[in-house]
């Protein structure tokens, strides 16, 4: 089946110059919502025994609830900074756009479990490379990445040469 033929291209946002990504056209369709489910399970079962999944806000939870709730594994929301109501651990990073704080309880991750990191997109990275800091400062182990979409022509991929990737949709 082919996910690539259902996203939607929204030229100029969130900023002029910005090629939008659109995955609700996928979302809203159960068929091939279920398939790129099926797809992500796939390609995290690739990583290995793990103990948790680690997602950010908000396009990523849609991806990493349903693959914790599939795989039987606990589901750790990152969020942006004043989200979540309890003590936090934090990283400032870039976006393709700007900056932005992430933020993750600071009792989520015990030392030494085993993370992967699900998100519906890698661009340059930046999102990823913060929560990979995230993980690691708590003393969790980053053993894999999957994405629903990789934009390879920004080689985000390659500032994470250190960690196992994997991506169903890549442009």
């Amino acid at each position: 089946m082919d996910l690539t033929s259902k996203l939607r291209h929204v030229m100029d946002f969130p900023k002029e110059g910005i090629d939008y990504i659109d995955i609700t056209t996928v979302l809203q369709d159960a068929t091939y919502l279920k398939e790129a489910i099926n797809q992500m399970e796939t390609i995290t079962n690739d990583f290995g025994d793990f103990d948790v999944i680690v997602a950010p806000e908000a396009r990523g939870f849609i991806f990493g609830v349903p693959l914790s709730y599939i795989l039987n594994k606990g589901f750790i929301p990152i969020r942006k900074q004043g989200k979540l109501p309890y003590k936090t651990v934090s990283v400032e990073y870039e976006l393709e756009y700007g900056t932005s704080i992430l933020e993750i309880h600071e009792d989520a991750i015990s030392k030494g479990q085993k993370v992967v990191i699900v998100d519906d997109l890698m661009a340059t990275s930046g999102t990823t490379e913060a929560i990979i800091k995230l993980v690691e400062k708590m003393g969790g182990e980053v053993v894999g990445i999957a994405v629903f979409i990789e934009l390879e022509f920004l080689h985000g991929r390659d500032k994470l040469s250190d960690y196992k990737i994997s991506s169903i949709v890549k442009l």
